[in-house]
């Protein structure tokens, strides 16, 4: 017997669960937790907050398409990587994942090179989605192995680095201490290009929050290293400034993948943004919203960085807005964290893991998991309305 209830239709828009689902396995598995219980529409809607998992997520729910590009890795290695093309009435907007070209991801530990690694390969597939005829760039930065300020992708881009006696710059962030003069006549940068970024941090690109201190060491810097990227950083921005007429330093998320944010504003004019309202304006969150009395979303861990960008925040404080209830399903739940969402317009987090389970072996069976829960909610939901046996 099928139960119903008040919610009838029920947007269903989890973020990936990290190292067990992906956005659109988590979507799935929560469509068939909903359809056993019975009696519901779902719509699925897979979202991601601006990093791993964008580049997919959007050229998905646009009917896009993926393009490979012949680029170079942060330490000038030559890689494919992929790019995404919007669909539809966006085909002119492009997907670029910084982390696909110049991510930690792409090194061994014993690679990480903080003083010389390169945005390069970003710049490169920059400009190959130029190429194709893309003249709306929205760009993630996370996950950077770099610390050069956006000075490699700037090269890539045409633009010249030079130092004291005209030589250009070699690729890394200890090269840009040198730098004296940007010279910008050969810019690729076509006219009316509109850069938007996806940056979920306000570090600026110097001092004791900025790029080289707090992001440094994750990518090998020593403390040494830190007091040497800082210093090159300050006298880019110095550079940066004289050249473009307006000062990136201080500008909130301009210390992102180690200065690329502030490079991607001085360069190409970037807007910076939230990369989960990115991804709910591109895959038209509030369109499908208005269609639905219910959300079900969701994400591997609920805790005290949700608040701060994540994607169930972002849905609950869109949902609250419009007066739908938001119910999250998660592999794990900080203490506290769900009173903290609530006046985001959280109605409820729920744990998907309803025994005693190693950390292991729930990611393992992350999509029964989930789709059970799904199930469970859904039942207890519609069970005000279901005739008593």
């Amino acid at each position: 017997m099928s139960v119903t209830s008040r919610f009838r239709r029920i947007l269903l828009c989890p973020n990936a669960f990290k190292g067990s689902l992906t956005a659109h396995e988590a979507a799935r598995a929560m469509a068939e937790g909903v359809a056993r219980a019975g009696g519901y529409e779902t719509i699925c809607l897979p979202l991601a907050d601006g990093g791993d998992g964008t580049l997919e997520t959007l050229v998905q729910a646009t009917d896009g398409s993926l393009h490979t590009a012949s680029v170079h890795d942060p330490l000038g290695r030559p890689i494919n990587a992929t790019w995404g093309r919007l669909g539809g009435a966006q085909s002119d907007t492009a997907v670029i994942e910084m982390a696909q070209a110049s991510g930690l991801r792409l090194l061994r530990e014993e690679e990480y090179a903080p003083l010389h690694a390169s945005t390069y390969g970003t710049g490169e597939l920059m400009r190959s989605a130029l190429d194709a005829g893309c003249r709306t760039l929205l760009v993630g930065i996370g996950g950077s192995a770099t610390n050069d300020g956006g000075a490699g992708m700037a090269q890539a881009l045409g633009f010249r680095l030079l130092d004291a006696e005209g030589k250009d710059l070699p690729p890394g962030g200890a090269a840009i201490a040198r730098l004296d003069r940007i010279a910008i006549d050969g810019s690729l940068l076509p006219p009316g290009l509109e850069v938007i970024v996806a940056c979920d941090v306000n570090n600026p690109l110097c001092g004791p929050d900025g790029a080289a201190t707090i992001y440094g060491p994750q990518k090998g810097a020593t403390p040494a290293q830190v007091l040497q990227i800082d210093a090159a950083l300050a006298h880019y921005a110095a550079v940066l400034c004289r050249t473009f007429g307006h000062n990136v330093a201080e500008a909130p998320g301009a210390g992102a993948a180690g200065g690329l944010g502030a490079g991607l504003l001085a360069f190409c004019a970037a807007r910076l943004q939230p990369g989960t309202d990115m991804v709910l304006d591109v895959t038209g969150f509030d369109t499908r919203l208005k269609e639905c009395d219910l959300v079900l979303t969701g994400e591997g861990r609920i805790d005290g960085q949700t608040t701060r960008g994540k994607v169930v925040a972002g849905v609950a404080r869109r949902a609250r807005a419009a007066g739908v209830p938001v119910i999250a399903l998660a592999g794990s739940i900080a203490e506290g964290a769900e009173t903290q969402l609530r006046p985001a317009g959280l109605t409820a987090a729920l744990s998907i893991v309803n025994g005693p389970l190693r950390v292991e072996e729930a990611m393992q069976d992350g999509y029964r998991l989930l789709r059970d829960a799904a199930e469970r909610t859904m039942r207890l939901l519609g069970a005000g309305d279901a005739p008593l046996a």
